[in-house]
């Protein structure tokens, strides 16, 4: 919808106007509210009826045809904050209950889960090539890679980079020569990163089956090892993992693991689980022998305590840390946040050199038989990474499913008490059967500014409630 411009305001600020002038504003403000202020909503059309059970009698319906606006608003549920802002928190927020319910107890964890052995796990790439980089001493930038006698490279370029790079400078993480840079290898380490991951799982309980000298089914019965992860995109274009690692009893969180399961003892494996890992591919190059692809030299293991005063990472912080990677994603190394269709489109993609030359060797790669599995071509605009951003054993804590879900019954609960309608009986069957029919997504002309106001008020409110809370725990801490 377009119409003339009002005298004195902006584009935006009229077509605002215009919007709130419709006769459906008001129930379309009431929506958005509802979805965060959600940047891409999806309009659903359809309806929902919930019957009883047993009689077949209709206790509640509803119908978008009964809409001022004629349709339904949900959130996108985007995780990417590049994506969307506003349902980007909302997953943020989940994120971070999830890691800290497995740390601290609560949403159905069992709060004596903060005495079990816990650590901060990263795990990081191999270097395929000389990068660029930021180095700091004593808050002052360092030269980037100062080589004595500047040698050269075998394609005539220096091996090295006296530069002092400030933290937001675009060469950070590009290579000092394009051309020794292994493409390829890099690729496939992000592709197999997953596989590493799942080896090293799999690796840990062997080492303390192994350390103890007992059986595989005498472990189980004794403890159980689990897990909470996320990965980062460093600048470079190769992922990191950072991950949360408890031990616990066999039946999970509720249950104190033996004595012999130690701190100590699960920095010990992880470590020499790191370090054992290996996934040997084809090389690229038929004549050659395979690649095998490991993790890299850097290794850090924290333990984590109930306190940033005790000795290790605090559980807020790292519950907190993981969070914050949980909606990034490889943008953040210079790449696109959605998927390169054609080859044709990599020339005018507006990436890193870097990252073009990563998505060209996706799509080279993609062509040869032995990487067909890799769906390289459909992860190119991640680098070769086709895995999960987040994702955590069955019994480390609650699901994102069930906070969702609780989330939900909070929101209904809260639309029945507003319209002073009664809480449903639990002792009655219910069944509620819906039929909806996707009928677009994105904010129409006049939209953007409100949506805005919506998810800035969200955002404030969600600030305050977080310092309250964090103002009412900080007691028990200390």
């Amino acid at each position: 919808m377009t119409g003339p411009q009002i005298p004195g305001l902006t584009a935006e600020l009229a077509a605002a106007a215009q919007r709130a002038s419709m006769p459906d504003f008001t129930r379309w403000q009431e929506m958005i509210k509802s979805a965060g202020g959600c940047e891409q909503p999806v309009r659903l059309r359809g309806e929902r009826v919930t019957l009883d059970g047993e009689t077949g009698e209709l206790i509640e319906s509803y119908t978008t045809d009964e809409e001022p606006t004629g349709y339904l608003i949900t959130a996108c549920g985007n995780r990417r904050a590049s994506r969307c802002a506003a349902c980007a928190e909302v997953y943020r927020d989940d994120t971070y209950h999830l890691i800290i319910s497995g740390l601290s107890g609560g949403k159905g964890v069992d709060e004596q889960v903060s005495a079990h052995p816990r650590v901060f796990l990263t795990l990081t790439a191999p270097s395929f090539g000389a990068v660029h980089a930021h180095k700091e001493k004593s808050g002052q930038a360092q030269p980037c890679r100062p080589r004595k006698n500047r040698p050269l490279c075998q394609h005539g370029r220096p091996q090295g980079c006296g530069r002092r790079h400030d933290g937001d400078d675009s060469m950070a993480g590009q290579p000092i020569c394009a051309d020794c840079y292994d493409y390829p290898a890099a690729v496939l380490w992000n592709a197999h990163a997953p596989e590493l991951w799942r080896r090293l799982t799999l690796t840990v309980p062997m080492l303390i089956k192994a350390e103890l000298g007992i059986t595989h089914k005498a472990l189980r019965r004794q403890v159980r090892i689990s897990y909470a992860r996320v990965i980062e995109y460093q600048r470079r274009g190769l992922i990191h993992f950072h991950a949360v690692v408890r031990l616990d009893g066999p039946d999970g969180p509720g249950q104190a693991p033996p004595s012999w399961a130690t701190t100590e003892l699960l920095e010990r494996v992880l470590r020499t689980a790191a370090a054992q890992v290996e996934v040997p591919v084809p090389h690229p190059d038929a004549q050659r022998p395979p690649l095998v692809l490991r993790w890299g030299r850097q290794l850090d293991i924290q333990p984590i305590q109930v306190a940033a005063e005790l000795d290790g990472m605090a559980d807020k912080h790292v519950a907190r840390y993981v969070a914050k990677y949980a909606t990034k994603g490889a943008e953040d190394s210079g790449t696109v946040d959605r998927p390169i269709r054609y080859a044709t489109q990599i020339s005018s993609l507006k990436v890193s050199e870097h990252a073009r030359r990563m998505i060209w060797t996706c799509f080279t790669l993609a062509g040869l038989p032995e990487y067909q599995e890799l769906r390289l071509r459909k992860w190119a605009h991640m680098l070769g990474y086709g895995g999960h951003f987040s994702s955590k054993s069955r019994r480390y804590s609650v699901t994102l499913t069930q906070l969702r879900q609780a989330r939900a019954d909070h929101a209904a609960q809260a639309a029945r008490q507003a319209e002073g309608l009664p809480e449903p009986d639990p002792n009655r069957n219910a069944v509620t059967v819906g039929r909806w029919k996707y009928a677009g997504a994105g904010l129409m002309h006049g939209e953007h500014f409100w949506a805005q106001l919506a998810r800035d008020q969200v955002q404030r409110a969600r600030r305050m409630r977080q310092q309250l809370t964090e103002r009412d725990e900080t007691p028990k801490v200390s």
